[in-house]
């Protein structure tokens, strides 16, 4: 069978969109093929998924009718010079989950092709992912059904203008790494509490996922859930005046603006 996804880079994002591809059955394993430079990478992507591997990315561009670039937005150059491109009727859609790296410049690494600028998130390895996608010029509805379907497979998908890009980055790119750091934060205070640490832990991971879920489900603003939660003179209130105090919120914001204004630098 022929191949119909290379992907060039096989880190972290790349085994999660792999894993739910394989899950899903959008791509049979053998019909998946991952250019990596690190022999051990290599052997553990072949070994755990049956994908096929190389070290050739003109191999993997040129037999893909999609390819996913998933390698460090500051090796791009030093990819893709090497390449010989030639734009024909059916080259492959290219996926670039590259942190601020622009339209332009990867249409000019990639004169005449189409392509798609996409932004998941690591839930992704649990299906539970955020994906942004940014159409390029020569991108038809065609394309964007395929990427939908590709990163539909770990989680959910949205099409934005590039100019959110950066801001998808700062909020979901980021944002699982910030909503962690609350979940360790918690625990730590269960302990300061007087829980013991498993405890503690546990009841913190469940209180964020059902909290999450609840608003997914029933569509409540989170302000609303915080007014239900909260009773005059109640525990949760002298909790949330300590959080406003901190500048718990404040802090949420800029870390989500500081994360978006160094992917736009790693775009320049």
């Amino acid at each position: 069978m022929s191949i119909r996804l290379g992907i060039i880079g096989g880190g972290v994002m790349a085994e999660a969109i792999i894993t739910r591809l394989l899950a899903a059955n959008i791509y049979p394993a053998n019909t998946v093929l991952v250019s990596e430079p690190q022999p051990q990478r290599r052997g553990f992507l072949s070994q755990t998924y049956a994908v096929q591997v190389t070290t050739n990315n003109q191999e993997t561009l040129e037999a893909s009718e999609a390819l996913l670039l998933a390698i460090k937005p500051q090796v791009l150059d030093k990819v893709t010079a090497p390449l010989k491109l030639e734009n024909k009727p059916d080259s492959p859609l290219i996926l670039s989950i590259l942190a601020g790296v622009t339209l332009a410049r990867l249409e000019a690494a990639f004169p005449g092709f189409p392509v798609l600028r996409v932004m998941p998130n690591t839930p992704a390895t649990v299906g539970a992912g955020m994906t942004a996608i940014a159409p390029g010029k020569n991108i038809d509805p065609s394309h964007l059904s395929l990427a939908t379907a590709i990163f539909s497979a770990v989680g959910e998908v949205v099409e934005v203008p590039e100019s959110m890009m950066d801001g998808v980055t700062g909020l979901s790119g980021s944002g699982p790494a910030f909503v962690a750091l609350m979940i360790e934060a918690l625990a730590d205070g269960g302990v300061a509490a007087g829980l013991p640490r498993a405890i503690a832990a546990k009841l913190a991971l469940q209180t964020v996922l059902g909290t999450a879920k609840l608003i997914h489900e029933t569509g409540l603003h989170p302000a609303q859930l915080k007014d239900n939660v909260t009773s005059p003179g109640g525990t949760t209130i002298a909790g949330v005046g300590k959080l406003e105090e901190k500048g718990f919120r404040s802090a949420l914001i800029e870390a989500v603006k500081a994360a978006y204004l160094r992917s736009q630098e790693l775009g320049k």
